[in-house]
């Protein structure tokens, strides 16, 4: 009989018994495999916190008491438990979300899945039950073994130690990975735990001699194990990592005993004070094709055949990852000073080919972005050109150490954001639609967004080639897609895609979003309507020809998958006017806005940035219809003064002031 259909509140796990609990724990397990290989998600994360999450569920009382999962990425069990079990349309629009929203469940209280920030979401919470007076209330914090390399998490146990009254419950789940295999000191201390002989054969010994001696032994056995946790750290010497901080320690246990999970937590509970339980964990339990992986035991995947774990998909495609991944092998070969950083993500951002050929010139941090940038500011001065690979999405949490670290004192490094613009079925946390307006902000910095893979070769090259500047170049998720030659090269590397038979409209399209642009000029042709396409290839600073192009046009128009305010369309119109080019910009981009998950056709649909819907308001525009309205053509207008000898004059801006809404 299947129990999963009937858990549809967290409560409904009281009436079940353990064994009852460790067959749902098991359906769960089957279920998981099934439905995200179907989709795609986060699947060995989820497989590994199965009985966790249910001895959480089973102590305490979510949502009274609040359980903040980090990262978000382990909580489709929760979803499961919390009545969420349609996945048939799960990280599409109108299904579930791939991690933790509030939309969906009064269960979720934190959405953000940036790793390391859950103890600071704990504590805070904690606080403010404390002085309320709801002290009967608790607060579960699940932080997985790799968010401990960040250095918040460190900043919120400072803190929730120097108060040690409040309800608060933090449980590591130690897998020994978070993308990948977990480094650092950190790592390595709770690895010799995970791994000591002693507290291994102590452990197994104990449970075998209480098992041969019945079931009067075995029953006491399960009342003593929790409290000979305390014992069995010292033994291995484990609180000597927390003895510091003055947070009790339990552990280590192991995370898929639910009978031990479940008299650990409640002993956790009944403490009245922080309390840290360390549960040992398996990533991708229970099923071989996600053991068996050694990148990332399927951390995330596509669709899957649930038998064998192979992508569905048999067509081979070149990813930008895979692009930039040789391109760094070669600069490495050809380059000795170039040495690459990451935040945990080798694999994900491209590194493991560089560090298979260069292993000692590669610096995995963890989930430290802030550390990873400030150190390559210092291996700047040192005489090395380093390439810092991270998820754009990521790279907001160190824009401080790119400003007064890098920027500040003009050291060399190169930052290659990957994921950037809309990443999709992630959700609000993982598009990566700041970084432009983001960075541009940043003095000196020059930022490139490659169209294509030949464009992505170039400029990664331009990029190591600056020693005196922060540099950025910043490509999309998924496939590359096939070549997008250019008409001519201008004299400032700008590449020009499209010339129409008339000066009318001047596409600026920003990265792979010049293939729209040269879509949209296709249109307007059709229309009788002259367009130039124009790639900048770097959008920042802006090219002195894109200044040129705009005052031969009657309007212009920039096309970015990043957040309109503050985008490049945004300095381009700037710069226009600090030359005294009255030429109307119209910028087109993303809106200022948490996205939620969907396609990435989808959301760029919602936000007309598509060739047909920019088209039509093109055509609008020039025959004076909406705004910003097309400046007069020469042959309607003789009074037009166009380019005098000393260069375009100023005249009336049909942008000023507050531009129309448009829908996006």
């Amino acid at each position: 009989m299947s129990l999963l259909p009937g858990i549809a509140h967290p409560r409904d796990l009281d009436r079940l018994s353990i064994r009852e609990l460790e067959a749902l724990a098991a359906e769960i397990r089957t279920f998981l495999v099934e439905n995200v290989a179907r989709s795609g998600g986060h699947l060995g994360p989820n497989l590994g916190v199965v009985e966790l999450t249910l001895a959480i569920h089973r102590v305490f009382d979510s949502p009274n008491d609040p359980i903040v999962f980090d990262t978000g990425h382990q909580s489709y069990v929760h979803k499961l438990v919390t009545g969420r079990q349609d996945f048939t349309r799960l990280r599409s629009r109108g299904g579930l979300a791939g991690y933790p929203q509030r939309a969906e469940s009064e269960h979720d209280v934190v959405e953000s899945s940036h790793a390391s920030s859950s103890l600071s979401w704990a504590d805070g919470i904690s606080r403010a039950f404390a002085r309320t007076g709801r002290t009967n209330r608790h607060v579960v914090a699940v932080v997985g073994d790799g968010s401990l390399t960040g250095g918040m998490t460190w900043e919120a146990l400072n803190n929730i130690s120097d108060d040690n009254d409040r309800n608060l419950v933090i449980v590591v789940n130690d897998n020994g990975r978070s993308y990948a295999p977990t480094i650092g000191g950190m790592a390595r201390f709770l690895n010799k735990v995970r791994t000591t002989e002693g507290y291994r054969s102590l452990h197994q010994g104990s449970a075998s001699l209480f098992g041969r001696l019945g079931p009067a032994a075995r029953a006491m056995y399960r009342g003593l194990r929790g409290g000979t946790h305390g014992f069995l750290s010292r033994f291995v010497n484990n609180e000597a990592l927390y003895s510091n901080l003055d947070i009790k320690y339990l552990g280590p246990v192991d995370g898929h005993d639910l009978e031990a999970m479940i008299e650990t937590l409640h002993l956790a509970k009944s403490y009245g004070a922080p309390v840290i339980v360390h549960a040992i964990t398996e990533k991708g339990r229970g099923y071989a094709p996600a053991r068996e992986d050694e990148a990332d035991q399927f951390h995330a995947v596509g669709k899957i055949d649930p038998l064998t774990g192979r992508p569905m998909s048999s067509a081979a495609s070149t990813s930008w990852t895979d692009v930039f991944a040789a391109e760094l092998v070669r600069a490495g070969e050809e380059r000795p000073d170039v040495v690459a950083i990451t935040a945990a993500m080798l694999r994900p951002t491209g590194l493991q080919p560089f560090a298979q050929r260069f292993p000692d010139r590669v610096l995995d941090v963890g989930i430290a972005e802030q550390h990873a940038v400030a150190a390559s500011a210092g291996l700047a001065f040192g005489g090395l050109h380093p390439v810092v690979a991270i998820y754009a999405t990521f790279m907001n949490r160190a824009f401080d150490q790119v400003l007064m670290d890098v920027a500040l004192h003009r050291a060399g490094v190169t930052f290659v954001l990957d994921r950037a613009g809309v990443t999709g079925p992630d959700g609000p946390s993982h598009h990566g639609v700041w970084d432009l307006a983001m960075l541009q902000s940043v003095p000196n910095v020059r930022i490139a967004a490659p169209r294509d893979a030949e464009r992505l070769r170039e400029v990664f090259h331009e990029a190591l080639a600056v020693d005196d500047a922060p540099t950025v170049v910043r490509y999309p998720k998924g496939s590359v897609g096939a070549e997008l030659s250019a008409l001519e090269r201008l004299d400032d590397g700008a590449d020009v895609l499209a010339r129409g038979e008339t000066p009318d409209v001047l596409l600026v399209g920003i990265g792979p979003m010049a293939r729209i642009a040269v879509e949209v000029a296709e249109r307007l042709r059709a229309q009788g309507i002259g367009a130039t396409v124009v790639d900048p290839r770097w959008v920042v600073p802006v090219a002195r020809s894109i200044v040129d192009l705009a005052a031969e046009h009657r309007l212009v128009i920039t096309i970015e998958d990043g957040i309109r305010v503050g985008g490049v369309g945004t300095r381009i119109r700037q710069v226009l006017r600090e030359a005294g080019i009255d030429t109307a910009v119209d910028e087109l981009g993303l809106p200022a806005e948490f996205i939620d998950h969907a396609e990435r056709d989808e959301i760029l649909e919602d936000a007309g940035l598509t060739a047909s819907k920019i088209a039509h308001d093109v055509v609008a525009q020039v025959l004076g219809t909406r705004i910003p309205v097309a400046r007069p053509s020469v042959d309607a207008d003789p009074d037009w003064p166009g380019l005098s000898d000393d260069g375009p004059r100023a005249g009336a801006d049909a942008t000023d002031g507050e531009p129309q809404p448009r829908g996006r």
